[in-house]
């Protein structure tokens, strides 16, 4: 069918096509895992809503994820994924979680996967997706036979990467499109850059940041306000202070909060310094720092001194608003921007 003569929905349909059919979901639009955020209610509000959501595992335990999966199915019968954090100690145990749950997606992030997580994943037939910070990690993971890929830019909240989403976009789409469903990620806010990188051969996209104001999202009021009151000037990358401490970046709203991260880890570089705590440890202490830092944001609603974890796209989050809403919001200004560029 000639693309000039069909409707925007029609070629936002088309563009989605594959992604749809991936993750069987009824748009290609996934809910990134933010740990205390992406909770039963919000993953089952969005793949209700006809997107894909995704529980965030975390540090969870493999009995509280059994529950949390269990609690999410009794809110929807439409897919859902997990997202699970490839150092987790006991990441042989929440694969296996996720297969007696039959849970037909399970994402790993943080790291290439250890050896025998991918064959256990596939296993149980699920399908296995990464991250992919760079060309050539994406095609080792391809070649590994994973069977999909998120590309997320420095513009995302949370731990992130040193490149920008559109230049990822650019380098990686046209060597990988056409090898394994491609999701871009990274300061989405908007339909007009969905449609953007579904027209670069994007499969889909992942959106974290827009959703956090969701009404069905479990965040306390306090840490939704700050999202909406912020713009994107607010969302910075954190600063590593000791090249000891491998501390990956994390992009979070200006507070006493970030100020407070520095001075744990001149802390803890000091008691490096003096012997006083093993390397791994120190290491440890760094994560556990952010761990608890988000919680105190999210769920006790400390956005002062917790860590409010946002990509430069929360200056786009105005209100709170049904997740429906939101996503039905971003499909129209994504088939407007296809049904004016053909134009």
């Amino acid at each position: 069918m000639n693309d000039v003569n069909t409707t925007g929905a029609d070629r936002l349909s088309r563009r989605m096509e594959r992604g749809c059919a991936f993750l069987g979901s009824e748009m290609a639009i996934m809910a990134g895992a933010m740990s205390w955020v992406s909770e039963r209610n919000l993953v089952a509000a969005m793949s209700n809503a006809g997107g894909f959501g995704l529980i965030a595992c975390g540090a969870m335990k493999p009995a509280l994820l059994d529950a949390e999966i269990a609690a999410t199915k009794a809110l929807t019968v439409r897919p859902f994924g997990v997202n699970l954090i490839t150092m987790h100690p006991q990441l042989d145990e929440l694969i296996a979680v996720c297969a007696r749950h039959s849970v037909g997606h399970v994402v790993l992030a943080g790291g290439l996967p250890p050896k025998g997580a991918l064959e256990a994943i596939k296993a149980s037939g699920a399908k296995v997706i990464c991250f992919a910070p760079t060309l050539a990690l994406a095609k080792k993971l391809i070649r590994s036979g994973v069977d999909a890929l998120v590309i997320e830019g420095m513009e995302a909240g949370g731990h992130i990467g040193p490149v920008s989403t559109s230049v990822l976009a650019q380098e990686m789409l046209p060597d990988i499109a056409d090898k394994v469903p491609v999701f871009v990620a990274g300061g989405i806010g908007r339909g007009e850059a969905i449609a953007g990188y579904l027209d670069m051969g994007a499969a889909g996209v992942q959106l974290g940041t827009r959703f956090v104001c969701a009404t069905e999202c479990v965040a306390h009021p306090n840490f939704k306000r700050a999202f909406i009151r912020a713009s994107a000037r607010d969302a910075v990358a954190s600063v590593q202070i000791d090249p000891r401490l491998p501390v990956i970046p994390v992009r979070a709203l200006k507070n006493a909060g970030g100020e407070l991260f520095t001075a744990k880890q001149r802390e803890v570089a000091q008691r490096l310094d003096e012997s006083a705590v093993a390397m791994v440890e120190a290491q440890l202490e760094i994560e556990h720092y952010w761990a608890g830092a988000l919680r105190r944001a999210v769920i006790d609603g400390d956005v002062e001194h917790g860590s409010v974890m946002a990509g430069q796209s929360v200056g786009m989050v105005t209100k709170e608003e049904p997740i429906a809403d939101i996503i039905a919001q971003l499909m129209a200004q994504a088939a407007d921007a296809l049904r004016a560029r053909a134009a």
